[in-house]
């Protein structure tokens, strides 16, 4: 029997989830079990909680038939309980590092019923405050245990589940359950506290309350937060049939219902403006059904102001009331932003913008960009070209720069950015399709349809993650990033590993399109003829080998000397093959010089034709890798500055041990992998595939015309292949597979044949196969 259980209720927290197994599987403690109950989420969570069961006996997964909620999700979790003490937790906070420890041996010498420990709540851009508790601990100065009757300010500690832990004979022998609905803290929180006869308080940060900018249901505007009002008739329910242990509380609670209801409607994200008239009344309401017998005693200050406007049941003296302390304290912040206004405003083509929003939609008009209007590439581009086929009433039109109109094929509509054109395009589109974002000031219209294609699978950390590497920012303003995110209606993934990572780093209210990127349909469904094409249009000769080199961005330096020297490379290489040089297109500096056999492509609009053309790649951090990946052709790992990297730019996944191939720190040992023939061997073919099927399992060929028909057409929807079945990859199968020597025979680069898919006809091309 261990000595503590947590009990994880889980429920759409794919972004966190993680974060809280690792924060407490981690821990130097480990006489500890987990029992994780999957509440029917309808994400990938149920398939993240079965990966930590595989992997790890501690943590034991309940998934349930169907939602139930937080409150009876935690009593469904209950039942599975074998440890002497529980500990009930939110699953997108996390535990401190220690804290186990700590716990532990609070829970062994105090033997109490109930346990507070401490708390910091932690905002989304990485401020955090820690709790009032430590004011009250140090005033009170609390003996080792403690009853409430002879403390009974603490009742003012936070009522919720997680800052407490429990006896389990205590909560069986009380009968104290979770109720269902929001707010299902409010009718434990309290009565525990009461009939608890030892309390002990451990007064250190034990757990992180994660402040989620979108996505949490207690800031989710809805009818569903007056269900506060009926956790608050339970809990006086509860401490009638207490009896006299609770009535010296009765008042105190009393005051506590106020300050939360009141707190909840003066909250735009929870109650909804149209509602707010009547959350007041319902709570007059409450006023009148619980106020004590005894008389009650407002506080002083505008807190009591605000409760005897309640008791009064004067909603429009309230609203009038907090209307005016509104209107003075934003009175400095109108002043602050009105000479910003009055400089948009005179610029003329903002003018004509503005005026252009007060038109209609154009129902049939949809403006795509790619990578700021530099041309007609990546996701954007395969969505067009299947909007065209399934959705022909819509009428596309693109972005471009000025100066770059003739980089768009003949017969393709633009505007180039800048003109009247072009805001007047952005002002009445219905649909606006991107994979980077809009400018700021691109206003979301209501019916408008924005969407995000991205352009790539990150291994790098993004969006809010980057706060945690500043040497990344480059001066971005974090807070405009997501108000730009804000806009969007779909955000495209490739996977469940990206989906993950994207509502994390962008917690913004958008729909998640889990099916694949639609640019690697083009490679998913290349044939023979496709790369024959792509070589000749590259300059290929028959009979060359060619290896891409398509390093990644370093934010925090240019032309890093972790780069590969290629002219030193291609020199060590045998004379038939050639280098295909791609660096990133925000980095120039670093570019290939006149060796015969390295071609700069630097400037080549078309990435695919790269991937088409190539017989091996090589990369560092690069999201090519996973687009690589599709055709199933060698790739090696050249990440020399590995270390560095991580640190200054964050990643999310370890490339030397994560990766689609082989891998090398120097020179050196990537010159060997080729020369030996390792790249091409069976092991370095058994890590791609477990990278494929970890990541490229939605990558059929049809990515386009899913993203189409859920955006354009308005379909449900379907099944994707391997959906329900997210794969799932550990370190140490990845590790274990990259120490076995390939029992191959080492072979030569100009003999050695590459590994492919035998579903594909690229396989069929004899240009296809490395070094012939």
């Amino acid at each position: 029997m261990p000595l503590l259980s947590v009990v994880l209720p889980v429920y759409r927290v794919q972004a966190y989830l993680r974060e809280c197994l690792d924060s407490i599987l981690e821990q130097t403690f480990t006489d500890v079990e987990v029992i994780a109950v999957d509440d029917c989420s309808p994400d990938h969570c149920g398939a993240i909680l079965d990966e930590y069961a595989a992997r790890d006996n501690r943590v034991k997964v309940v998934h349930l038939a169907e939602n139930v909620g937080l409150g009876e999700a935690r009593n469904a979790g209950m039942k599975h309980v074998t440890g002497e003490f529980v500990w009930f937790i939110d699953s997108d906070d996390w535990i401190a590092p220690g804290a186990l420890a700590a716990v532990a041996d609070r829970l062994i010498t105090a033997d109490p019923d109930v346990l507070v420990v401490d708390f910091a709540k932690v905002w989304w851009n990485n401020k955090s405050r820690r709790s009032k508790l430590s004011n009250l601990v140090r005033a009170s100065e609390l003996p080792r245990v403690w009853t409430l009757a002879e403390y009974p300010d603490m009742i003012k500690v936070f009522h919720v589940a997680w800052n407490k832990i429990f006896k389990r004979d205590f909560l069986v022998k009380n009968e104290i359950t979770y109720p269902t609905g929001l707010y299902e803290d409010v009718p434990v929180g309290y009565p525990v506290l009461m009939v608890a006869d030892r309390i002990t308080v451990l007064e250190r940060v034990c757990i992180y309350y994660r402040q989620r900018r979108r996505g949490a249901i207690t800031s989710t505007p809805g009818r569903r937060h007056f269900e506060v009002f009926e956790q608050y008739d339970l809990l006086f329910q509860r401490l009638d049939k207490i009896g006299a242990r609770a009535a010296p509380f009765r008042a105190l609670v009393f005051g506590r219902m106020l300050y939360q209801c009141l707190l909840v409607l003066e909250n735009r994200e929870r109650v909804a403006m149209g509602d707010r008239r009547e959350f007041f009344q319902a709570l007059a309401q409450a006023y009148q059904r619980h106020v004590p017998s005894g008389g009650y005693e407002f506080p002083e200050g505008q807190e009591g102001s605000r409760q005897r406007l309640v008791a009064r049941g004067s909603w429009a003296r309230y609203r009038l009331t907090r209307l005016g302390l509104r209107v003075v304290n934003s009175v400095k912040f109108r002043k602050d932003k009105l000479q910003k206004k009055v400089r948009l405003r005179s610029r003329l083509r903002m003018r004509y913008y503005r005026q252009q929003l007060r038109r209609p939609i154009d129902q049939h008009l949809a403006v795509y960009s790619a990578y700021w209007g530099k041309g007609y590439a990546c996701n954007p581009k395969a969505v067009y070209e299947k909007a065209a086929e399934l959705a022909p009433g819509v009428r596309g039109v693109w972005e471009i720069k000025p100066g770059q109109e003739d980089s768009v094929p003949a017969g393709i509509e633009t505007v180039t950015i800048g003109t009247a054109e072009h805001y007047k395009a952005l002002a009445r589109a219905k649909y606006l399709i991107s994979n980077v974002n809009y400018p700021g000031w691109v206003v979301k219209r209501r019916g408008a349809v924005h969407l995000s294609t991205n352009h790539g699978t990150p291994v790098k950390a993004m969006g809010v993650d980057q706060l945690k590497f500043p040497a990344g920012l480059s001066g971005m303003n974090m807070n405009w990033l997501l108000k730009r995110c804000d806009r969007w209606t779909f955000n495209i993934s490739p996977n469940a590993y990206t989906s993950e990572i994207w509502e994390r780093a962008y917690p913004c209210d958008y729909e998640t399109l889990e099916v694949g990127y639609p640019r690697n349909d083009e490679l998913a469904n290349a044939t023979a003829a496709d790369v024959r094409a792509a070589r000749e249009r590259l300059g290929l000769k028959p009979g060359q080998t060619a290896i891409a080199y398509l390093p990644t961005y370093r934010d925090y330096e240019f032309g890093s000397d972790a780069l590969l020297n290629v002219e030193r490379f291609a020199d060590r290489m045998p004379p038939e093959t050639v280098l295909l040089v791609r660096v990133h297109h925000f980095d120039r500096s670093h570019v290939a010089g006149t060796h015969p056999r390295v071609i700069d492509l630097g400037d080549y609009p078309t990435v695919e034709d790269i991937y088409l053309a190539a017989d091996a790649m090589i990369t560092d951090y690069s999201s090519v890798m996973f687009d690589y990946a599709v055709l199933d052709r060698p790739q090696a790992i050249y990440a020399a500055d590995w270390n560095k990297y991580k640190a200054n730019r964050g990643a999310y996944l370890d490339v030397f041990t994560e990766g689609p191939g082989v891998t090398a720190r120097n020179e050196s040992e990537l010159v060997d992998l080729f020369i030996s023939g390792e790249v091409f061997g069976e092991t370095a073919a058994a890590t791609r595939k477990v990278f494929r099927d970890r990541f490229c399992y939605l990558d059929d060929g049809r990515a386009s015309e899913r993203v189409v028909r859920r955006v354009f057409l308005n379909e449900a929807a379907q099944p994707l292949p391997g959906a329900g079945a997210v794969p799932v990859v550990h370190t140490e199968q990845l590790q274990e597979m990259r120490s076995v020597l390939d029992e191959s025979q080492p072979r030569d680069l100009s003999t050695s044949e590459a590994t492919t898919d035998d579903d594909t006809d690229i396989s069929e091309e004899p240009s296809a196969v490395v070094g012939r």
